[in-house]
């Protein structure tokens, strides 16, 4: 019996990418760059900030009667605070539930590859599979993962299956699309220039596998049912987070929030500059930071599927989903070829 080939393994665990942190050199309040949000917001509060130096500068050295009662900032501020909760909660709301879409979608295709991984064996006990059975496991499994990359690519936009090309060498390094493009199948066309996405197109090629297996009598009836619904369950997701994609905030909302937010930060240094002076420069510049951040940060939670520091990290669960399935398929693989007292724990027994 030829021994098990020897592999380099690298040093991961359940999770790793997804739930991987750096240790922080600066504290977060020190953090201007990777995750945060000022270079959303640096124009318009140094504009903010310009327009109270030349507010102060006119009522302290020309005119000297700009100032407005105090007492207009709180009227004003509660209906600023009102709607930046309503964006943010709504953009985090998209965020969250964008983030348990792909949770459901990761564990259909892990409860899929468990069962059809378990189910895939011999007619007889102790009688091995076909070569053509195995591949045709081989390639489902391969197809379930491929559907993790699939939906990724697609929220992003970044469509079509592209040619050879696309997977040879940059500088010396593989593109990151290279793994994806060895999982889907040989001779594979893709239909998405005629509206059909390729995560759809994928699932048909799982329930056809369903399917075969249900005529293989490798699934009851009852099972086979449940592994459809498991399909269903996924495709729904994917539907949930094309709408979160494909649906942006109100364009009048938006339009208005951004309007409110600058007559605030215009009125504010007219009701300051009797009480503070040139102090009002750094009050309305904390204040326009405040407010506008919080705007910022809605922005960045709106459509969560992209590369920001601040999107759900698609890369790192896809890749963690993708490693635990071809690890298992790697030890089906072995028991399927005799090999049962190499597998991991005798899983495939």
């Amino acid at each position: 019996m030829p021994d098990r080939p020897h592999h380099h393994r690298r040093p991961t665990y359940p999770l790793a990418h997804a739930a991987r942190h750096k240790p922080r050199r600066w504290p977060l309040v020190l953090r201007f760059a990777k995750g945060a949000i000022h270079t959303l917001i640096v124009i318009p509060v140094l504009l903010h900030s310009l327009f109270t130096v030349i507010v102060v500068y006119l009522d302290r050295h020309v005119t000297g009667n700009l100032g407005l009662p105090a007492s207009i900032v709180p009227s004003l501020s509660i209906v600023v605070g009102l709607m930046l909760v309503f964006r943010n909660q709504t953009s985090y709301d998209r965020f969250w539930t964008g983030r348990n879409c792909l949770t459901t979608i990761g564990t259909s295709v892990r409860n899929l590859a468990r069962v059809f991984l378990v189910s895939a064996r011999g007619k007889e006990p102790g009688e091995k599979l076909t070569d053509a059975e195995k591949a045709d496991t081989e390639k489902v499994i391969r197809v379930l993962v491929a559907i993790l990359y699939a939906v990724k690519h697609n929220l992003r936009a970044e469509y079509n299956i592209p040619p050879a090309s696309g997977i040879a060498e940059e500088n010396g390094i593989m593109t990151a699309k290279a793994e994806y493009f060895s999982l889907l199948p040989d001779g594979l066309k893709g239909y998405e220039d005629q509206g059909l996405g390729l995560p759809l197109q994928l699932t048909v090629l799982v329930e056809s596998y369903i399917r075969r297996g249900f005529e293989r009598k490798w699934f009851h009836g009852p099972q086979a049912s449940q592994m459809t619904v498991q399909v269903n369950g996924l495709v729904d997701a994917y539907g949930r987070m094309e709408t979160i994609r494909t649906t942006p905030i109100p364009v009048a909302h938006l339009i208005h929030q951004k309007q409110v937010l600058a007559l605030f930060n215009c009125v504010l240094p007219f009701a300051t500059v009797d009480d503070f002076g040139w102090w009002a420069v750094p009050i309305v510049a904390i204040v326009a930071f405040t407010l506008y951040g919080i705007e910022g940060i809605g922005v960045q939670l709106e459509d969560p599927f992209g590369y920001d520091k601040n999107d759900i990290k698609m890369d790192g669960i896809v890749e963690d989903t993708r490693q635990e399935v071809m690890v298992l398929l790697e030890e089906w693989r072995l028991a399927a070829d005799g090999h049962s007292e190499d597998a991991l724990g005798g899983m495939f027994i």
